[in-house]
């Protein structure tokens, strides 16, 4: 496990829950408004990771305190040990939130099978016919659909979520979004922010206005049971 990053207490990122969250250095895709753009290399120096047995103790003096640990990134599925490492979390009787991006589905359906996750969030990027340009990979197509139909069936608490940049979606791309995970039970609308994106031609655009996430939000619901606004 190569952790990069700790947040001590977050009452946002896993709903209804005080948590803490662990931030895993890689990812696999290169999604030009990431936030997180320092996350994004799977190497860097050893000694810019948190030693594992410096974030067991954290866990161990924060436990009472907190409901659960939310795992993000990066991408955790890419993760050596991620399993092994849930499983350690479970133990302190600590509840699990399982960031992902879908691109895993092996790894994903070992979590759920063995039930070692209480809640998953699953980021939906785009309709597939405009993932290269937003994700700057192609090839995923499969096993995000895998992913998708993994957690709808599962019976574990889930949300699909969208960072809408003004960019990159509007409204044909947000229809083509509510199609790909029709029958799901809770989509998140996230509003992009110009702010330390991988792409620095972003910091020059506005987020989009209030009405305009609204309007997304009524083209979700044709296909998903209940959709947010998250701020």
């Amino acid at each position: 496990m190569k952790v990069a990053g700790l947040q001590k207490t977050t009452l946002i990122d896993y709903p209804e829950k005080i948590a803490s969250i662990i931030f895993t250095q890689g990812c696999n895709m290169k999604c030009p408004y990431c936030h997180n753009p320092s996350l994004i290399p799977s190497a860097k120096d050893e000694q810019d990771f948190i030693p594992l047995d410096q974030l067991w103790h954290f866990i161990d003096h924060r436990k009472e305190l907190i409901d659960g640990i939310v795992i993000t990134g990066g991408e955790p599925t890419l993760q050596q040990g991620l399993i092994d490492f849930i499983k350690k979390i479970n133990s302190n009787d600590l509840k699990v939130k399982l960031d992902t991006n879908g691109s895993n589905p092996n790894l994903l359906a070992k979590l759920i099978n063995q039930e070692l996750l209480d809640y998953i969030a699953m980021d939906i990027k785009a309709p597939f016919a405009k993932n290269e340009p937003i994700i700057g990979k192609s090839g995923f197509e499969k096993s995000i659909s895998k992913s998708i139909e993994l957690i709808k069936k599962s019976t574990i608490n889930y949300e699909f979520r969208t960072t809408v940049v003004p960019t990159l979606h509007d409204a044909k791309t947000i229809d083509k979004i509510g199609k790909l995970i029709n029958g799901s039970k809770r989509h998140y609308i996230q509003n992009f922010r110009p702010k330390n994106t991988l792409d620095s031609e972003l910091l020059k655009i506005k987020e989009f206005p209030p009405a305009k996430l609204k309007e997304f939000k009524s083209i979700l619901s044709k296909y998903v049971e209940r959709v947010f606004i998250r701020n």
